[in-house]
């Protein structure tokens, strides 16, 4: 937890300020005792009225000075933890914001949820108790020993007896606490978990009437949850009687014992009634630092899990941070050395155009780089030969270069030596069975994933090597299930071209196919889309994520089978849209019909991870098995034909 209050650095002056108004609230609260004594002992003994009326008036300034420091230290202290609260919400989201995929994965979206608002919130919330109490109950402890022992040193034996059992018991407590609410914070995150799939999975849950066992299973997460949370605050519930009990105790004797002093004449009344005092708000204080010991267990527990977020580091790294904290070299002077790498490498995949019969030739010089591209045609169990391409006239050249990918976890790879080149001005198309790792492709374009082995190239220059934004600059991606934001259908195009105008939007719209049904919204383009896109259907979200790839006119699209909820006769009518307003970037599609990659310039057809057949079509359906089983599946031999 004391890593985390270094964030707590631009409230310094703030948190000395409430240092010095809790010195000065208790040392009125110390004092005043001691001049009740002295009425008492001085005033009503005597019966000397002035000094009553005299003395008693200093206690009310003193009193109202107290209650002064205490208005102020407790306005600075809920500043102070909201604006802590504030700043560490920040640094997790920002670091969520970095993450990875696979940290995503590792850590859960309902974990990451919970850690960013009640983790946060009990550190608030201890921050705050730490400074109203944790400075004032030492203060209030030291003093009031200190003033009881000036009163009467024999009498004081009694507080030093009650101190140790006092801490004892909070020290128990704390260690029969401290697992119960590790326990409990895994429990809240499974409750998280569990009620957010019931939300959001509400309509296959119903569909396949699977209400009840949706509700055991909420129940039996929430009674586990529960019985933890009884079990621990029935013993934090031991913790105020027994204290409560030490204290009246000791409060007895002291009375009884003071009494007898009085009587043999070693002390005064207004001494013991000072004493009693003093000895309340020694116990009182140890009270305060019992209550903060019993919500540190939980805050610490919930600044491990904070701190296990912002000490993650991200699996992708991006060069441009690398360069400025001075760990790499700087970027701008590694494209010569960039090019020199990728032509050295030519040969190596060049080879495996032997296997296909066709063999692409690798250009020397720096300048021209690679000189043609052919990726011809293997037979159904092959691997295409790939040819390496100079770094055309055209921005947007990719190039796989035998790339393999794992996921985290998994025995075995999603992607296994997959080359391939995808040139501006034409359409790559792969298709493939489930699961055979053609998303995945997409994803690791993209650095959502960075690749096990081999390299993905975008202009001869090496994606790892590229600063993340500058590389997703060029890509306009429209994922698999499409998202689309809470807001209007204008804030949400917005997201692919942040200053789009009007006449932008609309293209774009007419493009996607989407403008039709856009117009016949009450709104039109600022027609509010409700959360998850649940006022459109499954076709109009697809329509309108390909709307905000295309306002981007990026160098690279990406289409991971965006076209499975259109009808044939607006998926014919996109296509064609797009081909004409993508003439001169690098299109990659992936999808399961055939119909949507017919008339692609290369198909790349995966099967378990591997390429088994690249070319045209009519090329595929000769030479590729694979790729005939699945054109076989979705035709009839009339289309065939």
């Amino acid at each position: 937890m004391l890593k985390l209050f270094r964030f707590l650095k631009p409230y310094i002056p703030a948190i000395v300020a409430v240092f010095f108004l809790t010195f000065f609230q208790a040392i009125s609260e110390l004092y005043l005792p001691t001049l009740m004594s002295d009425i008492v002992d001085n005033g009503i003994v005597n019966g000397d009225t002035d000094y009553i009326i005299t003395v008693g008036i200093r206690m009310l300034v003193i009193a109202l000075l107290g209650m002064v420091c205490a208005v102020f230290s407790s306005l600075l202290s809920s500043r102070t933890s909201s604006g802590f609260g504030k700043l560490l919400r920040g640094k997790v989201f920002s670091r969520v914001e970095s993450f990875s995929l696979q940290e995503f994965e590792r850590f859960g979206t309902a974990s990451l949820i919970t850690r960013t608002t009640n983790d946060i919130t009990q550190l608030q919330h201890v921050v705050m108790m730490m400074m109203r109490m944790m400075l004032r109950a030492p203060m209030m402890c030291i003093g009031g020993i200190i003033m009881a022992v000036y009163k009467d040193p024999v009498l004081s034996l009694g507080i030093f007896l009650a101190i140790p059992l006092l801490a004892m018991v909070i020290i128990l407590v704390v260690r029969k606490g401290m697992p119960l609410f590790k326990a409990l914070q895994l429990k809240l995150d499974r409750l998280n978990l569990v009620l957010r799939e019931r939300l959001t999975g509400i309509r296959v849950i119903r569909a396949f009437n699977r209400t009840d066992y949706e509700k055991r299973r909420f129940n039996e997460t929430n009674r586990d949850l529960t019985e933890t949370a009884v079990r621990v605050n029935k013993i934090m519930a031991l913790l105020m009687p027994v204290m409560s009990l030490i204290l009246n105790y000791t409060i007895i004797a002291i009375i009884w014992f003071g009494s007898i002093r009085i009587d043999h004449g070693h002390m005064q009344v207004g001494d013991l009634m000072a004493f009693i005092q003093y000895v309340g708000l020694i116990l009182f204080s140890m009270m305060m630092l019992s209550m903060i010991f019993v919500i540190i267990p939980r805050a610490s527990v919930s600044a491990a899990r904070i701190n296990e977020v912002l000490e993650t580091e991200c699996s992708i790294k991006d060069p441009l941070d690398t360069e400025r904290s001075g760990a790499a070299g700087a970027f701008a002077g590694a494209g010569t050395a960039a090019h020199i790498s990728t032509h050295t490498d030519h040969a190596d995949i060049i080879e495996t155009g032997d296997r296909a019969g066709t063999t692409a030739q690798a250009s020397e010089g720096m300048g021209s780089g690679v000189q043609s591209m052919s990726a011809s045609s293997a037979s159904g169990q092959g691997t295409p030969a790939v040819g390496a391409g100079a770094a055309p006239d055209k921005p947007g050249f990719v190039w796989f270069d035998n790339v393999t990918f794992c996921y985290p976890g998994a025995e075995k790879a999603a992607v296994s030596g997959v080359s391939f080149c995808a040139k501006p001005g034409e359409v790559t198309a792969i298709i493939g069975g489930t699961g055979s790792g053609k998303s995945t492709l997409l994803k690791l374009m993209l650095r959502f994933y960075d690749v096990g082995s081999g390299r993905i190239l975008i202009d001869n220059q090496d994606i790892r090597e590229m600063p993340i934004q500058a590389l997703r600059a060029k890509i306009g991606y429209v994922p698999q299930k499409s998202v689309l934001f809470t807001g209007t259908i204008a804030e949400n195009l917005r997201y692919g071209k942040e200053d789009a105008s009007a006449e932008e939007l609309q293209r774009a719209l007419e493009l996607a196919q989407a403008e039709e049904f856009v117009s016949q919204m009450a709104d039109g383009i600022d027609s509010f889309i409700e959360q998850g896109g649940i006022n459109v259907s499954g076709g109009q979200k697809q329509r309108l994520s390909i709307a905000r790839a295309l306002i981007r006119k990026p160098e690279i699209y990406l289409f991971d089978d965006c076209f499975s909820a259109l009808d044939f006769k607006t998926d014919t009518r996109l296509r064609k849209a797009l081909k004409k307003e993508t003439a001169n970037s690098t299109m990659i599609i992936v999808a399961q019909r055939v119909s949507t990659v017919i008339d692609a310039d290369q198909i790349v057809v995966l099967d378990e991870g591997k390429i088994v057949g690249t070319g045209r079509h009519r090329e595929l359906l000769e030479k590729c098995r694979v790729y005939r089983e699945i054109v076989s599946s979705q035709l009839s031999l009339e289309e065939l034909a």
